[in-house]
């Protein structure tokens, strides 16, 4: 049967599916989530005109009507799983939608369902199949190319400036990984097919390299330990598969290769040649104490404590997108070893525990089932002798997929190239998967009128919908980075008045908008003199975060937000009544959150506002208790006990962290010491503050000035002189001053 004999709407559908292989080429760059984003709301767009063409097209055509197999049932299932626990979830709102920056939630992942449908309908032929893989695989080699490019200094590259880990189109090293990894199985397994002429055993062949050099470029290791597991897999079958010497012969160097590589990085590890590259010293390090092997097991070891917690839980989990309720709840403290933590894991860093603490049982069952029945499909294609190929080459891709799926997570381009080649696999159950009898194609009578006026109905609402969960998001999104930018430049009046606008819409991603405005207005609260203007906007804030804890009940963090917002209200007053109501806010945070000490430090603010210190040491001491390898907490607590007036106390807690190097004071926190040892006449301290701002900021004139004053004083002459000299060497303005003050301490210039 020609592809010129289908009915023309099967035709344009494939065309469609064309132009959604090119989805995760899309970057959105002047976006919030510009590497997920984008390719979520294209790949939507389609989806959803497609949906319409296909009603229509089955309507005319039976024959293009759905044949379900074990496949398509196990997607389908886990589909109705996520919806169901969408339904159970503690925050049904983010489960449906998902957030902005993964654009995941149910709502999205039916799309990837009626993708899959219509894939499977209509796409009959083997040739339409690897027409679509062809173009798959050119799509990841452009990725791929992408992220090379991310090695140089090429400016419209995103993510360029001579990046030593790439990650393409995909915005994440491991995310793009399992992108790649997808593709070079695809073209592994084609590169072997009967039939292939020289060029395309070259295409197939110098594409797979090309993917396989970018994981390796991505060095993420589960990824690369799923590569190498995948290619001895295939190498293995094939063995067996085909009784091929040639492939025993490779696999046995395979397990040479990976025997030796192992044997190199155990022996070489502390080497300077693999000290001296932060790729080498990754990849060679297979220690499971590393802080990113930590940082895994302590995100899947605070989900499963959430997901055991009830029968509720265990069964249907805690709603699709909601990792980081269950996360913050178990919050392990050692995740915070300073202001700069990473504190919020929004996903599990592994699908299967993902899939498991969000979705329960059900969900993992299903999702398992997914592998399950792909595998059983594909191992009876193995005893095929016309499909043994596809047995051979995708079991591999699944095995390669699912270890690197261990430690990281779907999104929206994995899970596209993921559904096609599943697509595939489903219509490889069917006992004739590529036969399509003349008789099929035969279009049946039906009331054109009606046909016409449905379409046009269709189409409208299509458009309605698109406009609506779509452009309506996207305009939003692009709001937010014009507000951020506005902020950038120090425009208070323009960043506020994008922010309210972007609030206006009320679309979905309203949590994210607000929780940014409140981040934004903090910022200038912290940093600017209180006036009715800024107070107003700060009530603005708050109402908007007091939203997002009305439909977000269980989550610690709008309560924080709320709690730093009334903290800056009651600032400049003891009395305040706003510190008090701060403090109810915190403290639901707290209980929300029992062990995450950023909440500690704002329940302490708060006590500070009001002068109470011994509340305020109280919440320190707590915090330093949880992880007592957060130094910050014993800084804080220092100062607080010098504020209350517990000075030589306070100066030894202080002095304990900072001088053995265990807490890196910034410059206004050593000013704030010098302060505190001119008060007390404490000369030494007042000299051994400078030394260290000296070498905080080398090029300040000032602190080389106030240093040799300080050595002076303490009788350190030469020192002192050499200390002027750098201040008059830096900054022509000292050296009058410079050369009076050695002149005075009996130096020489």
């Amino acid at each position: 049967m020609s592809i010129n004999k289908d009915p023309i709407l099967a035709v344009i559908l494939r065309y469609f599916i064309y132009a959604a292989a090119f989805v995760p080429l899309i970057i959105f760059n002047d976006y919030v989530s510009p590497f997920h984003f984008g390719k979520v709301i294209i790949l939507r767009s389609l989806v959803e005109v497609m949906l319409v063409l296909f009603i229509l097209l089955i309507w005319k055509d039976r024959s293009y009507m759905p044949k379900m197999n074990s496949v398509g049932w196990s997607f389908l299932l886990f589909a109705a799983v996520f919806s169901i626990t969408t339904i159970t979830s503690v925050i049904p709102y983010s489960s449906f939608w998902g957030s902005l920056e993964r654009m995941g939630g149910v709502f999205t992942f039916w799309h990837y369902f009626i993708y899959f449908i219509i894939l499977t309908a209509v796409f009959r032929k083997e040739s339409d199949w690897i027409n679509l893989f062809r173009l798959v695989m050119v799509v990841g080699v452009m990725s791929a190319f992408y992220g090379f490019g991310q090695r140089t200094n090429i400016a419209w590259i995103v993510g360029s400036g001579g990046r030593e880990r790439i990650f393409g189109t995909i915005g994440n090293p491991a995310l793009f990984a399992g992108y790649q990894i997808l593709c070079a199985f695809l073209g592994l397994t084609l590169f072997f097919r009967k039939g292939n002429s020289m060029n395309w055993k070259l295409f197939y062949g110098i594409f797979s390299l090309i993917t396989v050099i970018a994981v390796l470029m991505t060095a993420v290791r589960g990824s690369l330990v799923g590569v190498g597991v995948g290619f001895l897999s295939f190498a293995l079958l094939y063995t067996a598969a085909y009784k091929s010497k040639k492939a025993k012969k490779i696999l046995l160097g395979l397990i040479t290769l990976a025997f030796l590589f192992i044997i190199s990085a155990l022996l070489l590890k502390n080497s300077s040649l693999v000290q001296g590259s932060g790729y080498l010293k990754r990849v060679t390090d297979f220690s499971l104490t590393s802080y990113t092997v930590q940082t895994r097991f302590w995100a899947w070891e605070s989900g499963i404590k959430g997901w055991k917690e009830t029968p509720k839980t265990i069964i249907f989990g805690w709603g699709p997108e909601n990792f980081n309720i269950p996360f913050s709840k178990y919050f392990n403290p050692k995740f915070f070893g300073g202001p700069g933590s990473e504190t919020l894991f929004d996903r599990a860093h592994n699908m299967f525990v993902e899939v498991l603490v969000t979705m329960g049982l059900l969900g993992l069952a299903s999702y398992l089932y997914i592998f399950a029945s792909s595998l059983r499909v594909l191992w009876k294609k193995i005893h095929d002798e016309n499909m043994i190929l596809y047995g051979v080459g995708l079991i591999p891709l699944l095995i390669a997929y699912a270890i690197h799926n261990s430690f990281i997570f779907d999104t929206s381009a994995n899970f596209l190239v993921f559904f096609t080649i599943l697509g595939f696999v489903s219509r490889l159950a069917q006992a004739k998967p590529f036969e399509v009898k003349a008789a099929e194609t035969r279009p049946r009578k039906i009331n054109e009128v009606a046909w016409s006026f449905s379409a046009i109905i269709l189409f409208i609402f299509t458009g309605v919908m698109i406009y609506q969960v779509n452009i309506l998001p996207a305009i939003a999104n692009y709001a937010t980075t014009r507000a951020i930018v506005a902020g950038w430049n120090k425009d208070f009046p323009g960043a506020i008045a994008k922010y309210k606008e972007v609030i206006e819409y009320d679309v979905p991603g309203k949590y994210e908008y607000r929780h940014r405005f409140a981040q934004y207005v903090l910022e200038q609260a912290q940093s600017k003199k209180l006036t009715p203007e800024l107070t107003d906007i700060i009530w603005l804030a708050i109402g908007e975060t007091k939203k997002n804890i009305q439909e977000n009940p269980v989550d610690y963090l709008p309560y924080l937000y709320t709690a730093r917002l009334y903290i800056n209200l009651g600032k400049e007053d003891p009395k305040s009544e706003y510190n008090d109501i701060s403090l109810e806010f915190s403290l639901k945070a707290l209980d929300l959150a029992p062990t995450f000490i950023r909440t500690y430090y704002e329940v302490a603010q708060a006590y500070l506002n009001k002068k109470d210190y011994e509340k305020a040491i109280e919440y320190f001491k707590a915090a330093a208790e949880l992880n007592p390898e957060a130094e910050v907490s014993y800084w804080y607590w220092g100062i607080t006990e010098i504020e209350r007036g517990n000075t030589n106390e306070g100066l030894a807690i202080v002095e304990s962290i900072v001088r053995t190097g265990k807490y890196m004071a910034s410059e206004n926190d050593l000013r704030r010491l010098v302060n505190i040892y001119v008060k007390q006449n404490n000369l030494p301290g007042v000299v051994w503050v400078f030394e260290l701002l000296v070498q905080i900021s080398p090029s300040d004139p000032q602190y080389h000035a106030s240093l040799a004053s300080a050595y002076s004083q303490v009788g350190k002459i030469e020192e002192a002189v050499a200390e002027a000299k750098t201040a008059a060497k830096l900054d022509i303005k000292f050296e009058a001053e410079a050369r009076m003050f050695v002149n005075n301490i009996g130096g020489q210039w």
